[in-house]
């Protein structure tokens, strides 16, 4: 596949994606990444450096709120996001939007 038209097509849903893992529980960044890489059977491999200003940019749009949570002996202090009110109202509209623009390309795959 070609890389450019692979990234530009992941690149369009990353933000819906980060908001639809964050609707279930709060996680940090790891968790994001790991999870993102699960569910899509590794079509998904963010780096720290991608997912983490999609995560600044959700939290400056009052889409999610970041929070640090105590460090606990060895385990270190983590910024964990949480979808908030907005967001969920928001991420509904884009997986609407979503359906609209994969049910358009559809139709015009299928011919």
């Amino acid at each position: 596949m070609n890389d450019k038209y692979e990234k530009q097509m992941k690149k369009g849903v990353l933000e819906m994606l980060v908001l639809d893992l964050l609707s279930d529980r709060p996680k940090y960044g790891y968790q994001i990444i790991q999870e993102m890489k699960e569910k899509s059977d590794d079509i998904f491999l963010l780096k720290d450096g991608t997912l983490y200003p999609i995560l600044y940019r959700l939290e400056d749009d009052g889409l999610v709120a970041g929070r640090w949570s105590e460090a606990e002996g060895r385990q270190v202090a983590r910024k964990y996001y949480e979808i908030t009110e907005k967001g969920r109202s928001e991420l509904k509209d884009i997986q609407e939007l979503w359906q609209r623009i994969s049910g358009g390309v559809n139709k015009i795959l299928e011919g």
